[in-house]
């Protein structure tokens, strides 16, 4: 598993051939091959591990023309491409390993939903890479996305990804000291490897999600409600939005795996694809708590501002009820009569005054008898 927070990549301008935003292909005929995505880098660099029982290769090759053993029936070969602004390259690669220029383009637009594509001779399949950067300061969590695509042949996996991180670096790891059964298995089970390392990462984020609800609502209940906070609640609703609906297509995705009949997809594999699927429906469902847990902090935030107001209100008509018989006292002597006996009392001044100081006093005792303050 890979660590929980990651730092935002740094983006470079884009080049010629890379948009932003799939609308912008607008009017393009299909398998216009254009990359839209959000992280455009000028260079594209191409990894290659290749391996079986006995030996392990791993190597960084400048050009397509370096790709070799992605055919051979001896060994398993994983190459993977990382950043995709190099159109050129990307479909010589696809040209070279056989795939047909609409699976390419979809690897090149990468903001596709999860799916799983059966070919004659590779399947192809979208997943996505979850990441959570996380504010220590104000708890706001925001969810990076990153599109995987997965090519898988008899013998080879290709991954296209736009970034460059260590995200796959413990299962090259596991490749090079022979740890579990990968070095014995094919290309499917290597495909299973990869997938699992990004539900595994959505487990990481799940945790920050946790972490991140679990401080607002200690904040909630334990001190002084912010401003801010409505929109922090917001705003971890729309990601927990953003995770489910990548999660959720991951269960389907598994799923038309283990029903495939393709030869791609050994027996003996799709039981651990059987296991991923398990793990995508944990993560809908914590999602789908979070989204509950979500709904109510809000209410309690709206509560914790009714509590308040209702507090201040009852001290406002507290003082008021202690007002309102002093102020009838003193409207009735400051009326402009002639014949008011009191008026010409010796004694009716500091009779008022003694009033004034019994009235309150008794509406206060009473008050705290009732508890009311």
């Amino acid at each position: 598993m890979t660590a929980p927070q990651k730092k935002l990549s740094k983006r470079k301008r884009r080049s010629k051939d890379s948009l932003t935003n799939p609308s912008e292909k607008t009017g393009l005929p299909p398998g216009s091959l254009i990359h839209v995505g959000d992280f455009c880098q000028l260079e594209t660099a191409i990894h290659t591990v290749t391996y079986n029982r006995e030996t392990v290769e791993q190597q960084r090759i400048g050009s397509s023309k370096e790709l070799t053993g992605f055919d051979d029936n001896e060994s398993v070969a994983w190459i993977t491409v990382e950043g995709l602004s190099d159109v050129d390259l990307i479909e010589e690669i696809g040209i070279m390993a056989g795939i047909h220029p609409l699976v390419i383009e979809d690897i090149l637009t990468t903001h596709q939903r999860p799916k799983f594509e059966v070919y004659d001779s590779y399947l192809f399949i979208v997943t996505s890479n979850l990441t959570a950067i996380q504010n220590e300061e104000t708890q706001e969590m925001v969810v990076e996305h990153e599109q995987i695509s997965l090519l898988i042949l008899a013998n080879a996996v290709f991954v296209f990804r736009e970034r460059t991180d260590d995200l796959f670096q413990p299962l090259i790891r596991r490749i090079k000291t022979r740890r579990g059964k990968i070095r014995s298995m094919g290309s499917d089970y290597l495909a299973y490897a990869l997938i699992d390392i990004l539900v595994d990462q959505l487990f990481h984020l799940t945790d920050t999600m946790d972490d991140t609800i679990t401080l607002l609502e200690d904040r909630l209940l334990f001190s002084e409600p912010t401003k801010d906070m409505p929109v922090t609640i917001q705003q971890l609703k729309r990601e927990a939005i953003f995770i489910n609906k990548h999660v959720v297509p991951i269960k389907e995705l598994t799923g038309a795996i283990m029903r495939s009949d393709s030869k791609l997809i050994h027996e003996r594999t799709k039981i651990y694809f059987r296991d991923v699927s398990d793990h995508a429906l944990r993560l809908s469902e914590a999602v789908e708590s979070y989204r509950e847990l979500l709904a109510g902090l809000s209410s309690l935030y709206i509560s914790g501002l009714s509590n308040r107001m209702n507090e201040v209100m009852k001290v406002l008509t507290l003082f008021a009820s202690v007002f309102i018989p002093l102020t009838f006292l003193a409207g009735i002597y400051g009326m402009n009569f002639e014949h008011m006996p009191e008026l010409h009392w010796k004694w009716a001044y500091p009779t008022l005054w003694i009033f004034f100081l019994i009235i309150p006093a008794g509406l206060f005792w009473y008050f705290r008898k009732k508890k009311w303050l």
